[in-house]
């Protein structure tokens, strides 16, 4: 028999996050910090973008949710950094055999103004992820006034990802 290929099951996922401003914490959105006097509260370091991702992967994959993996019950994750959190998540669906192609990354914020660091954002998600830098995309919107991401109370991030499982070779 000649060997084939099956053709590459791809599915897409979805990730939101939303975290409360508060004194005393560094802000940090996507891996990296943003200078502003207000953090995200959250058990880990609260980046409300890496936790969409994560977000977005574990649900494209069908392996459930952030808080699943990573429970705000176990002190084991108590102020972890969300990079080691998207590393943990990467070697799952590699193991998995699962490929990213592409994230899609959208922070809610009135303030700060986050134009300047997407660039950044987009850089560091593609070199932890370990994929190219135009498969990540990384849009800043704020909420107009409205609600508490509005009121500069918090900030959320929505993401998509879209994922490919390695193509099998069979007899």
């Amino acid at each position: 028999m000649i060997p084939f290929e099956e053709e590459p099951d791809y599915r897409i996922g979805i990730g939101t996050d939303i975290h409360r401003l508060v004194e005393n914490r560094k802000l940090m959105l996507c891996g990296i910090y943003i200078p502003f006097p207000l953090g995200l509260l959250g058990h880990s370091d609260g980046d409300v973008g890496l936790h969409a991702v994560i977000d977005a992967l574990l649900g494209a994959s069908g392996m459930g949710d952030i808080g699943t993996l990573f429970p705000d019950t176990d002190s084991k994750w108590k102020d972890a950094d969300s990079k080691d959190l998207l590393l943990s998540v990467k070697d799952i669906l590699e193991q998995k055999q699962w490929q990213i192609v592409n994230i899609d990354l959208i922070i809610h914020a009135e303030m700060p103004k986050l134009g300047s660091a997407k660039g950044q954002m987009k850089r560091v998600i593609a070199g932890l992820l370990g994929i190219d830098f135009a498969s990540v995309n990384v849009k800043a919107k704020t909420n107009e006034g409205m609600g508490e991401v509005g009121m500069g109370q918090a900030i959320a991030a929505t993401a998509t990802a879209l994922l490919r499982k390695k193509k099998r070779r069979g007899l």
